[in-house]
């Protein structure tokens, strides 16, 4: 019967594991949504790296299902910010949304605000950076032709009185990617 060996496990888990606690988010946004990336590096508080699918084809075969490999569905990627009284980042995102698809029909927001119904006019690109517990980035996730298909509100309460507020955004994408990285791909 095998033994276990906490030192074989320890031995195996580089740097005693990942923390998900050290990352950082750059976001370049359409220049009508007037964001402030640096800003955004430091209020976005929680987000993942992306996630993907593989779909199932079932094909016939003798009387047989087989299963193959189907099409590669990328998941939304969601961030969470910190709001500040600035609404700065609220702001931004707002603005991003009212340049595809504005709520009053009486503002033309495409034209005003500069975005087109081509999706190179509003879609942005994003870095999440993963970092080591030495401060070097360990993986690096380049997320392309984003754009937000969703903010969330913002929940007011009396009963929230020892918290900031924060707010969801989620974006779709048309792929992603690992730039760089210190393991294998």
């Amino acid at each position: 019967m095998a033994q276990f060996n906490i030192n074989d496990f320890r031995s195996a888990l580089r740097a005693d594991g990942a923390r998900p606690t050290l990352f950082k988010v750059i976001l370049t946004a359409p220049v009508f949504a007037a964001l402030n990336v640096p800003q955004l590096s430091f209020m976005a508080k929680a987000t993942q790296m992306p996630g993907s699918t593989i779909g199932t084809v079932q094909q016939s075969y003798f009387g047989r299902k087989i299963k193959l490999a189907g099409d590669r569905n990328i998941a939304d990627w969601q961030i969470t910010v910190i709001n500040d009284e600035s609404f700065d980042m609220y702001g931004a995102f707002e603005r991003w949304i009212n340049a595809m698809a504005h709520t009053s029909t009486r503002l033309n927001a495409q034209r005003v605000l500069g975005a087109t119904s081509s999706p190179a006019s509003y879609v942005g690109q994003a870095l999440v950076q993963h970092y080591g517990k030495e401060g070097n980035v360990i993986r690096t996730m380049k997320l392309t032709n984003v754009w937000p298909s969703d903010v969330s509100p913002i929940d007011l309460s009396w009963d929230a009185n020892d918290t900031i507020e924060e707010f969801g955004v989620t974006f779709n994408m048309d792929w992603f990617e690992v730039v760089d990285a210190v393991g294998p791909n």
